[in-house]
């Protein structure tokens, strides 16, 4: 990968890092236990349960993401970024603007997530 591409990236995860980092302050500051005694409806509270469940899903995706774009920084700065950790193949371009994260092809990807054969 060439020098202006590597820079390209790397701007592009630096400013979804602030983006994600801007998502979770602002979903932290709304995330507020449910009180029991609250004047919700109990159906409306279950919902709000609900909600809050997806919520802290959510997050915990972002956060996920945002040490996967800490990596592929360092994998930059390392000179390995678009290196797939597995089998030392190119990820696809396609792949790293679709997930500028990901450490690995498609190809090991798919190895990981198909189903094994049975013996």
């Amino acid at each position: 990968m060439t020098p202006d591409a590597l820079e390209v990236h790397r701007q592009r995860i630096l400013s979804l890092i602030e983006e994600i980092k801007t998502y979770l302050q602002t979903m932290e500051e709304a995330r507020q236990p449910i009180a029991p005694s609250s004047a919700l409806g109990r159906l409306t509270r279950m919902d709000a349960l609900s909600n809050q469940g997806i919520q802290q899903s959510l997050l915990e995706t972002a956060q996920r993401r945002l040490e996967g774009f800490g990596n592929a920084l360092d994998r930059i700065d390392r000179g390995t970024y678009g290196i797939c950790m597995r089998c030392s193949g190119e990820i696809s371009p396609g792949r790293l603007e679709a997930v500028p994260e990901a450490p690995v092809c498609m190809g090991c990807l798919d190895k990981r997530n198909r189903p094994r054969a049975s013996r």
